[in-house]
C-alpha cells in the first residue's frame, strides 16, 4: 500500500481515449495516451500509445531514422500518472490540473520508431492530496525502453 492509500483498490480498464480526455486537459498533439488497459485506482496505471509516423516530431527528429524524442516519452508516463490521479482522488470534472513539479532519475535505452505501441506502467510511491509520487516505466513489446520518478502538484487552473 503506497503512502496514503486504501488496503483495497479498484481496477478498472479498458478506458477509450474519450475517456482519458474527461481526465486530461491535453488534447492533439500534446495527448500522448490513446488507451487505459488497466487503472488499478490509488495505485497504479497500464496505458498505451500508439506511436505513428503521422507524429509531428518525427519529421525533425529526426529525418532519415524518426526517433521518439525522450522528453515524450516522459510525458506520455507523466500523462498516465495525471490519469491516475484524477481518477484515484475523485477530480474528474473538477478542473483541477497535475502539474510537474520534478523529473528523477530518467533513463533512455532504447529508440522509440514509428510503429511500435508504447506501453506505459506508472505506480505511485506516495500520494496526497495535493503532491503526487510516481515511478515509472516505458515499454515496447515488453523490452523496458525508459524510465523516471516523477513529483507531480494538484493545483487550480491557472486564472487568466
Amino acid at each position: 500500500m503506497v503512502d496514503g492509500g486504501s488496503p483495497a483498490s479498484e481496477a478498472t480498464g479498458p478506458l477509450d481515449v474519450r475517456r482519458v480526455m474527461a481526465a486530461l486537459p491535453h488534447r492533439y498533439p500534446m495527448l500522448l495516451v490513446d488507451r487505459v488497459e488497466r487503472l488499478d485506482k490509488d495505485r497504479s496505471i497500464t496505458a498505451t500509445k500508439a506511436v505513428t509516423i503521422n507524429e509531428g516530431f518525427f519529421a525533425g527528429h529526426f529525418p532519415g531514422r524518426p526517433i521518439m524524442p525522450g522528453v515524450l516519452i516522459v510525458e506520455a508516463l507523466a500523462q498516465a500518472a495525471g490519469v491516475l490521479a484524477v481518477e484515484s482522488l475523485g477530480l474528474a470534472g473538477s478542473g483541477k490540473l497535475v502539474y510537474f513539479m520534478a523529473i528523477d532519475g530518467a533513463k533512455f535505452r532504447t529508440p522509440v520508431e514509428p510503429g511500435c505501441l508504447l506501453t506505459l506502467e506508472v505506480e505511485f510511491v506516495q500520494k496526497r492530496s495535493s503532491v503526487c509520487k510516481f515511478a515509472g516505466r516505458a515499454l515496447v513489446e515488453g523490452k523496458l525502453v525508459a524510465e523516471a520518478n516523477f513529483t507531480a502538484m494538484i493545483a487550480d487552473p491557472p486564472q487568466g
